[in-house]
């Protein structure tokens, strides 16, 4: 599924943002240094002056740039990229002659040179366009290559986020439709709140895996997927919740809370006879760190080694989910302690 981007053209990159700014204004101050040191050998007084001029040439260009693309970047998004690009390239030649023939009259104004439009006047135009024209040539399609990789591995990065959202097991799905249709005849309102819990689950899992929602509505989803999964397992599955200290603004990246819990109701509740009690635990530190802890029974299962593949394909995919949101200021661990296995979440609290 791909989202929309705001701008009409995602391929054209946004020059009146802040990010090409800088990076103009930075280049410009190396290209002031290379023409300086091409220019003088030696690093003496006459080399510093050369430097201070080149630096107020070059970084006046960059200045004016910048404003110009910032007041164009709204015409241009609605162009293609070939007549978007032409159309700066161009802009920015005239900006270049524009400030080069500003310079030279404040020379004359300034009485650093004796005529308005000294001989080498037309020299220094002429070499001014050409290193301009080489020098935007190569910006241009620098800017364009980054933001392409750069919306290639946002757009890798949506589908894996994607791919780790809709996993879901299909025995789950299965199963809750046989059990719906158990209830239809016996008890149509229970069948009924259970296909509402069905729909609201999978319109998360078709939502946009990007975005972070309130721990409140996660919880909340938990609990339905609970009470789906109640309707076949019975007394066998009990839950127990336990919040302290939870701002109830928090967000938590979309389906965090959902697939932890259903491993644990498929590898700790399912394979044991007589079931167990999923344990829920949430809490704060110093109200910036949100803890999650989820625990469950281990069961005696017939193929421990699959029991534990399953568990860390399912840790590995919430912890590249996190990771993803967070980068290292999440945590996942998970370990066994006393017949039960846990898994941990750690993450920074995020108001809404």
């Amino acid at each position: 599924m791909r989202q929309n981007d705001n701008r009409p053209n995602s391929e054209l990159p946004d020059f009146g943002s802040g990010s090409i700014a800088w990076r103009v204004l930075v280049l410009a101050q190396v290209v002031a240094v290379v023409l300086t040191v091409s220019r003088n050998p030696t690093l003496n007084q006459a080399a510093w002056s050369d430097l201070l001029m080149m630096t107020a040439f070059a970084q006046g260009i960059a200045v004016t740039s910048v404003i110009a693309l910032k007041l164009v970047a709204p015409l241009l998004a609605p162009l293609r990229t070939a007549t978007g690009m032409t159309i700066i390239f161009l802009l920015l030649i005239v900006i270049s002659a524009a400030v080069c023939e500003f310079a030279i009259w404040a020379l004359f104004e300034f009485q650093a040179t004796a005529a308005r439009w000294p001989e080498w006047h037309w020299s220094v135009l002429v070499r001014t366009l050409i290193v301009s024209a080489v020098i935007i040539f190569f910006v241009l399609r620098y800017f364009t290559v980054f933001h392409r990789a750069k919306m290639e591995s946002e757009a890798q990065q949506r589908s894996r986020l994607e791919a780790l959202q809709s996993r879901i097991r299909p025995h789950f799905m299965f199963n809750s439709l046989n059990s719906v249709a158990s209830l239809i005849r016996s008890d149509p309102e229970l069948a009924e709140k259970a296909l509402q819990d069905l729909a609201d689950l999978f319109r998360v899992l078709l939502a946009d895996p990007r975005k972070m929602v309130p721990i409140t509505a996660e919880g909340e989803l938990a609990r339905q997927y609970l009470d789906i999964e109640k309707l076949r397992l019975g007394d066998r599955l009990q839950v127990k919740w336990t919040a302290s200290n939870v701002p109830r603004s928090a967000q938590v990246p979309s389906l965090t809370l959902q697939p932890l819990i259903e491993n644990a109701v498929y590898h700790g509740i399912e394979p044991s006879f007589a079931g167990g009690t999923i344990d829920i635990q949430m809490w704060s530190e110093n109200n910036e760190l949100l803890n999650v802890m989820i625990s469950n029974p281990l069961a005696e299962v017939t193929n421990q080694g699959q029991h534990r593949r399953g568990n860390q394909i399912a840790m590995k995919n919430v912890q590249e989910r996190l990771t993803r949101h967070f980068g290292g200021k999440a945590t996942l661990q998970y370990f066994e302690q006393l017949g039960n296995y846990h898994v941990k979440i750690s993450m920074p609290i995020v108001r809404g």
